[in-house]
């Protein structure tokens, strides 16, 4: 939290990105780096919205909920606004209530984030709930991950998809949430002249096109894609707005970890990037999108988005990902691949093994944190 607090403070772009600013999945990944890009880089208002477990008697809280928590204490001593919403974003509930903060601290918004990764949804409207799977689509799919358990090289083959759990995946993962907000939004006159809103998606190499690009994942980001144009008529019509998807690099998050391949890939992406000096954690990505194209004008692909993943996907950084993805064993995978520094990066989403802390110095749980 605070190493990405001072990133967006340095990198003092000196222009104007958004007054105002709503981010949906904002405790975690790249929805964070989104809330601190716009507050410490831009001095916007902010509200976050996300769904994370509080302290009980029983147990810690959630991770995402103690970075909320850290990021409300800094802001307020930064003179900075932010707000937070704990709740269930696909609910009609949690938008009310995020519309009624919005209209009394914050509107209008100049810029919407859809940042949201969740397994599963209860559809609003239907009340059915909707599972995500991870699954390729057609045929089944084997390859070769990391079991993070044993730390070991593994085969791995995933049966299709049903065309239920095709569904399923493009209801959670799709685009209608994103719809469902910026409607609400519109609807309530809570979006300025010239909003933006951005959602962030993933497209990856071939090695993982399978289970990702052509599964079931990929089928939910087609649907994202369609929403964001249909969104970018509307917005532009009625706002002089934008409505965009960027395709980020592939970063080591918790919903990544889960994906079969991409633990070994991001393995391998690490040490290839790191050693030409061109690795971004999610707050580099996030501070390059709000300056470079954000702010600046765009700069989008053939379909319409921009695209944040171009040094991943650089030929360059491909070939020897794909020259090293053969010879991986669990004998040299410390030696051949950077899993030490993916398995370091992992650990600290829940707060381990982060430089500076003393781990040994007794530390209150028990947090509360305050919606404004």
């Amino acid at each position: 939290m605070e190493s990405q607090i001072a990133a967006a403070r340095l990198a003092q772009p000196g222009r104007s990105l958004a007054r105002t600013a709503l981010i949906i999945g904002a405790s975690t990944g790249y929805g964070l780096a989104s809330r601190i890009a716009a507050a410490w880089g831009y001095g916007a208002r902010t509200l976050g919205v996300f769904f994370e477990r509080p302290p009980d008697e029983e147990k810690t809280a959630t991770a995402g909920y103690y970075n909320t928590v850290a990021l409300a204490k800094q802001a307020k001593r930064d003179g900075l606004f932010a707000a937070h919403l704990n709740g269930d974003a696909f609910s009609d509930e949690c938008k009310r209530e995020a519309m009624e903060l919005i209209r009394r601290e914050l509107a209008p918004l100049d810029l919407v984030v859809y940042s949201l990764a969740s397994p599963k949804r209860t559809h609003p409207r239907t009340g059915v709930v909707h599972s995500s799977a991870l699954k390729p689509i057609g045929a089944p799919f084997s390859s070769r991950t990391i079991d993070l358990d044993s730390r070991k090289v593994v085969d791995v083959t995933l049966a299709p998809a049903t065309d239920k759990e095709i569904a399923d995946t493009v209801a959670v993962m799709g685009g209608e949430d994103w719809r469902m907000w910026m409607d609400a939004l519109a609807s309530e006159g809570l979006l300025a002249p010239g909003v933006r809103s951005v959602a962030y998606s993933y497209i990856g190499p071939e090695l993982t096109w399978p289970v990702y690009r052509d599964g079931t994942i990929g089928r939910a980001k087609q649907d994202l894609d369609r929403t964001a144009k249909a969104l970018d008529a509307t917005l532009a019509a009625k706002f002089g707005g934008r409505a965009l998807v960027s395709v980020n690099k592939a970063v080591v998050t918790q919903a990544s970890a889960a994906i079969p391949v991409v633990p070994l890939y991001l393995s391998l992406l690490l040490k290839v990037m790191r050693a030409k000096g061109i690795e971004e954690k999610p707050i580099d990505q996030i501070l390059r999108l709000f300056a470079d194209f954000l702010a600046d004008g765009l700069h989008l692909d053939d379909d319409g988005r921009i695209r944040l993943d171009d040094l991943e996907m650089r030929a360059d950084v491909q070939a020897e990902v794909a020259a090293l993805w053969p010879r991986v064993t669990t004998e040299n995978l410390l030696e051949i691949s950077d899993f030490a520094e993916f398995q370091k990066e992992f650990r600290g989403l829940f707060g381990f093994e982060v430089e500076g802390v003393d781990y040994d110095r007794p530390v209150e749980t028990d947090l509360e944190l305050a919606p404004l």
